[in-house]
């Protein structure tokens, strides 16, 4: 059963240029009814405010949004969700720069800011992670961090997310939970996969709450709920 209010819960979006506008609307919009609270995010180069645009193949002039949260200066575990959204946003976000006079070397992929972000998320079972469509890009530069995970995305990364050691896992509603990690097909099915993220914060929140009344010394276990 979706919960009617997450309490004032704050989720975490990162973005970047070639979003999908009716995507974003539908994250402000639903959590917004859920009394949770939307951060927009991004890495923002030292700037106060980075503006982006949208993907825009139709011919139509691109949509903007404005962005005044670095991921950089933010604390990951305030949060009761973090997802990254998608189309290339997650392509664009795992840009990294080499050491300053070394070469680009393979085993910096990792130092992404954004992937580090998006790690520190993964390690913490009690925030719900979040990947649509093309977003588990994010997490190409550390495989381990998806190996055995069952997930659902685009066809066009399956490829590199089969090669992660992820377990492609069909499903009717192109929605796929494993646990804290919530994925879903592409955009069409964000609204499920909203319903999905709500869930899994509201099923955290009630399982904290029981572990702490009965072994407040015993952390809780990573959920599995099926699809």
């Amino acid at each position: 059963m979706i919960p009617r209010s997450l309490g004032g819960k704050k989720i975490a979006i990162l973005l970047e240029s070639e979003f999908i506008p009716e995507e974003i609307e539908a994250y402000q919009k639903r959590f917004s009814e859920l009394k949770a609270t939307v951060h927009l995010m991004s890495r923002l180069w030292n700037q106060p405010s980075v503006r982006f645009f949208s993907d825009e193949d139709t011919g139509n002039t691109p949509r903007t949004i404005d962005v005044n949260i670095d991921f950089q200066n933010v604390d990951v575990n305030d949060y009761a969700a973090v997802i990254m959204t998608a189309n290339y946003t997650s392509v664009r976000l795992r840009y990294f720069e080499p050491p300053t006079g070394q070469p680009i070397g393979a085993e910096q992929v990792r130092t992404s800011p954004a992937v580090q972000f998006y790690a520190k998320a993964m390690a913490n079972p009690r925030i719900i992670k979040g990947a649509l469509c093309h977003g588990l890009w994010i997490l190409t530069p550390m495989p381990e961090l998806l190996k055995g995970r069952q997930v659902i995305c685009h066809e066009v990364v399956l490829a590199d997310i089969i090669n992660t050691g992820a377990v492609y896992t069909t499903s009717p509603t192109g929605v796929v939970v494993d646990g804290d990690l919530v994925t879903g097909r592409s955009k069409h099915e964000v609204e499920p996969f909203i319903d999905a993220i709500t869930e899994q914060i509201q099923q955290l929140s009630v399982a904290t709450n029981r572990f702490s009344s009965r072994r407040p010394t015993t952390s809780v276990s990573r959920l599995r709920v099926a699809s």
